[in-house]
């Protein structure tokens, strides 16, 4: 028998009871769908990271506040008060060293006529702008007299102005009320998109923060300080001499934990993007639990369907059918289950991962590896489960099947 005519008669023994074959797919393509699906939005949160690195620029060090224990009570990483502008005047001078940006945050709700919207506001310094290579859509950013003089001037995000104002908008010049403060509005921020760690970056008022130090949080400290490197090359020397600095300044004796913490922007990301990776293998794995059960089914089925079909065989063989030609065609029917199957779950989780994106926003990447993959796993499913109940029919005695009831 050829491998055509296998085919063929397969088709033909599934056609034949065509409910029975779609729910024996059905395991295999729910499975197939799956772990597509799967793949896709690890993939595609991959690369939105990856994209996010590459407009932040690999170049970026950032100082952040430590621990700080009170009473033996550790109040954890940013709680400790010993950042301070200083340290950013400091670490400026630096070899290596490009550009440099204080910075403190709070919340606070923002007041402009008869419109209101709760948002971050980020206390930072006029190098911010070109550390994070962000322009300016109207008026300007606050200049370093502003910050000198803790100056009551906002540059506001792109959300913030829509939600204020309306889309298109220009507000340069008006006055809004931060925490009950009037601040002037010199500048909007041009859209950014969401951060690393799935923050909306557009949604921000920015201020000098010697103003959120002063006038909104009445503090002496920083939370962060924000480090552009001369190049991507001279990342890890700026961090040792950042840590070496910041260590000699706040007298930090060898062998003491620091009071602060000095991240690349490539450090965090590999944080997520391991998590990621770690979160898409074990949904992967889940959803691979129902290709096994979709290949249990499948060798239910045929194992059924060899009890049923025991006379029809022991015909084949008795007019002169091979063992092999009846392995070959229960085997080709188990592949075509899979193969079928198989199809139908990539056509399904590749719909699935569009409609996730198109519906919550999330994004997905549907690889040409991840199809190959579950394509060959849904045939090497069909051949696995498939060849017990084939090589059974192969082995039947036509005497024995033919006087089968």
């Amino acid at each position: 028998m050829t491998l055509l005519m296998a085919l063929r008669v397969a088709l033909e023994a599934l056609g034949r009871n065509k409910m029975r074959t779609a729910l024996t797919m059905l395991g295999m393509i729910i499975g197939v769908g799956a772990v597509i699906a799967m793949i896709a939005l690890g993939a595609g949160a991959q690369s939105s990271i990856e994209a996010q690195i590459q407009a932040a620029g690999t170049n970026v060090i950032i100082v952040s506040a430590g621990n700080f224990v009170s009473g033996g009570v550790r109040l954890g990483q940013g709680a400790a008060s010993t950042l301070v502008p200083e340290d950013a005047a400091a670490i400026a001078q630096l070899p290596g060293v490009q550009y440099v940006a204080a910075g403190i945050n709070t919340r606070a709700q923002i007041v402009a006529g008869n419109m209101n919207w709760n948002t971050q506001v980020q206390g930072t310094d006029v190098d911010l702008p070109l550390i994070q290579t962000w322009q300016i859509e109207r008026g300007a950013f606050f200049t370093p007299q502003d910050v000198a003089t803790a100056a009551k001037v906002a540059v506001v995000g792109a959300v913030v102005r829509d939600q204020l104002w309306g889309p298109g908008y220009d507000p340069t010049g008006e006055v809004i009320r931060v925490a009950q403060q009037p601040f002037t509005v010199v500048g909007v921020l041009a859209g950014k998109g969401q951060s690393a760690m799935g923050q909306d970056r557009d949604d921000v008022v920015m201020v000098p923060y010697t103003t959120v130090m002063k006038k909104l949080r009445g503090t002496t400290s920083v939370s962060a300080i924000t480090i552009s490197a001369a190049s991507a090359a001279q990342v890890n020397a700026v961090s040792s001499r950042i840590a070496d600095q910041l260590r000699a300044r706040h007298r930090i004796q060898p062998g003491d934990p620091d009071d602060f913490m000095v991240r690349t922007i490539e450090e965090m990301a590999s944080v997520r993007k391991e998590a990621t990776q770690t979160m898409t293998a074990l949904l992967a794995g889940i959803a691979g639990v129902s290709l096994l059960v979709g290949g249990i089914g499948i060798m239910n089925i045929m194992l059924v369907s060899v009890a049923e079909r025991t006379r029809e065989i022991g015909l084949r063989l008795a007019i002169g059918a091979r063992g092999r030609d009846v392995l070959l065609q229960f085997l080709a029917e188990a592949v075509v289950l899979s193969l079928v199957g198989g199809a139908i779950g990539i056509a399904m989780g590749v719909g699935l991962s569009r409609a996730v994106t198109y519906w919550m926003s999330w994004p997905t990447a549907v690889s040409a590896d991840s199809v190959a993959l579950a394509f060959g796993f849904s045939a090497a499913t069909g051949v696995f489960f498939g060849f017990y109940p084939a090589r059974r029919a192969a082995a039947l005695d036509p005497i024995d099947a033919l006087r089968f009831e």
